[in-house]
C-alpha cells in the first residue's frame, strides 16, 4: 500500500473500502459509455466560473414515485456511471440525484487513478461550495420530468457526510439527513482515533506539523495537497449535526476497518445534547462498505435502501420509528 493511501484511511475513512462508495465525477466533454436505462446526466453550474458539476439522475424503479434522494459521494476517483445501477437498486420508489466532484471522469470505472489536476483541486471547502452552489442555482434540486412535490432524503456516503449541514439548506422539503460510515466528529478527531488505532501516531503528528507550517497551499504531501489537509484539519461537522432541526440517520458497521469504533461511540454520547431526532443504526459484522461477510454474507447497503423504502410508505409516521427494525 502507497503510503499517501494510509495517511487517507488514517484519515477518518476518507477513501472507501468499497471502489461502489468513492466519488465519481466528470464533464460531459468526456466520452462516456452508455447511459443505462432510466438515467440521465446534467452539468450543473459550479462556485467558480467555467467550474461544472455533472449529476446522474434516476426516475424511480417501480411506480408510484414516493420520495426523491440527493447523494454526496465520498473522497477517491471512481467513476460512478457503471457502478450506480447496482449500487442503488434498491431505493425502488426513489427519484435519484447523485453529485460528483468536478477533474474526474464519471465513466472512469472501478479503482481509477485521480489526475493531478483532481488533486490540486480536491479540498473539502471546495466541494463544498461548488455542491451549494449547484444545488442552489438548480432551484435546489431539479428532476426531469418535474413531478409533484415529494419528501427529500440527503445521503451523505463516507466523506460526503462531512458536507451535509451546509448542503442541507439547499434542499426543498428536506425530510431527514443521512450518514453512511461516518461518525460525525470533526475529521481531525476522527483520524487520530483512527492513527492510534493502527499505531500510526507518530505519522499523524508529522501530518499535523507539515499542514501548521508555512508552506503553500499547493505543496503536495501524501497524494493531496497542503490546501486540502488545512481544510481537513479545521473542519467542523460535530456541533453543526448536533445543532441541526433535520432528523439524523447514522448507518454503520462495527467491523469498520476505516473508521475507530470509538469514533461512533463518542458521536453517539453527544448526541444525547440533539433536539431533533438522532437514529443510530449499527449492522453487525459490516464493513466501511456496509457488506457483511460472517456468519452468511449480506448486503447491508441494500438492507439499509430496504429500510428507506419502508419509511417512504408512511412518511409522516416518523423517520426513526419507520427507519429502524
Amino acid at each position: 500500500m502507497r503510503w499517501h493511501c494510509l495517511v487517507l484511511r488514517l484519515a477518518a475513512g476518507l477513501l472507501s473500502a468499497s471502489a461502489a462508495m468513492q466519488a465519481a465525477s466528470g464533464t460531459l466533454k468526456t466520452t462516456t459509455p452508455a447511459l443505462p436505462a432510466g438515467w440521465s446526466l446534467e452539468a450543473l453550474p459550479g462556485a467558480h466560473a467555467g467550474v461544472e458539476l455533472i449529476v446522474l439522475k434516476r426516475a424511480a424503479l417501480t411506480p408510484p414515485t414516493r420520495y426523491r434522494v440527493v447523494v454526496v459521494p465520498g473522497s477517491g476517483c471512481t467513476g460512478w456511471l457503471p457502478v450506480a445501477p447496482r449500487y442503488f437498486a434498491g431505493l425502488l420508489h426513489a427519484e435519484l440525484l447523485v453529485l460528483h466532484k468536478p477533474n474526474v471522469h464519471i465513466g472512469a470505472g472501478l479503482a481509477a487513478d485521480c489526475p493531478a489536476d483532481f488533486v490540486q483541486n480536491d479540498r473539502l471547502s471546495f466541494w463544498r461550495n461548488h455542491a451549494r452552489a449547484a444545488l442552489h442555482s438548480a432551484n435546489n434540486i431539479r428532476f426531469q420530468p418535474p413531478g409533484p412535490k415529494l419528501p427529500v432524503l440527503l445521503v451523505g456516503i463516507s466523506e460526503g457526510a462531512e458536507l451535509l449541514p451546509d448542503l442541507a439548506p439547499e434542499v426543498a422539503d428536506l425530510a431527514g439527513v443521512v450518514m453512511i460510515s461516518a461518525p460525525g466528529l470533526n475529521p481531525r478527531e476522527a483520524g487520530e482515533l483512527q492513527a492510534q488505532r493502527l499505531g500510526q501516531w507518530p505519522a499523524w503528528q508529522a501530518l499535523a506539523h507539515a499542514q501548521a507550517s508555512d508552506a503553500s497551499d499547493d505543496t503536495g504531501l501524501e497524494g493531496r495537497t497542503l490546501g486540502y489537509w488545512r481544510d481537513f484539519w479545521d473542519w467542523q461537522l460535530e456541533q453543526p449535526l448536533l445543532d441541526a432541526p433535520w432528523p439524523l440517520l447514522r448507518v454503520w458497521g462495527d467491523a469498520d476497518g476505516q473508521v475507530s469504533a470509538t469514533a461512533y461511540q463518542r458521536f453517539k454520547q453527544s448526541s444525547q445534547t440533539r433536539s431533533a431526532p438522532f437514529c443510530d443504526l449499527r449492522l453487525p459484522g459490516a464493513d466501511h462498505g456496509l457488506q457483511i461477510k460472517q456468519p452468511a454474507p449480506r448486503d447491508g447497503l441494500q438492507w439499509l435502501w430496504a429500510r428507506l423504502e419502508v419509511w417512504a410508505r408512511h412518511p409522516k409516521a416518523g423517520f426513526c420509528e419507520q427507519v429502524l427494525p
